[in-house]
């Protein structure tokens, strides 16, 4: 997404980029999980390239962990420090390590659904270049 104008804190907000890579722990999965298959969150969007897959099991217990992962946190919060979510499987190896890949900004009024504070949709005039600062 193309950075517009003087973006500041007042006006909008960040949200990083996240890959989702599925890894293997030490003990082997019991569930369907292939090592390196991935998908991207970018913004309120789920991007799965061609091919790539992810248990809906485990997508479940991965997304509620997703917009704080966006998020920025304190250099001390676990969110911050802990990359890789285990499969909800107890006896699977499973695991899935979210990277924070860069940053876009979003502004107030083209997130909200308030009527009085909206404006046009983010995603009307997005492009594919990312600016992180």
């Amino acid at each position: 997404m193309t950075q517009r104008g003087a973006d500041t804190d007042a006006e909008g907000f960040w949200l990083y980029d996240l890959k989702v890579e599925t890894v293997i722990g030490d003990r082997p999965p019991v569930c369907r999980h292939i090592a390196g298959e991935s998908f991207r969150v970018e913004g309120e969007n789920l991007v799965f390239e061609p091919g790539q897959k992810v248990s809906m099991y485990a997508l479940a217990a991965l997304l509620p962990l997703l917009p704080a992962k966006q998020r920025e946190t304190s250099a001390q919060d676990w969110m911050t420090t802990d990359a890789e979510i285990a499969c909800p499987d107890p006896h699977c190896g499973g695991r899935f390590r979210i990277t924070r890949t860069g940053r876009r900004f979003f502004r107030h009024s083209e997130t909200t659904g308030l009527p009085d504070k909206r404006g046009t949709p983010y995603w009307a005039g997005e492009t594919d270049e990312d600016t992180s600062p």
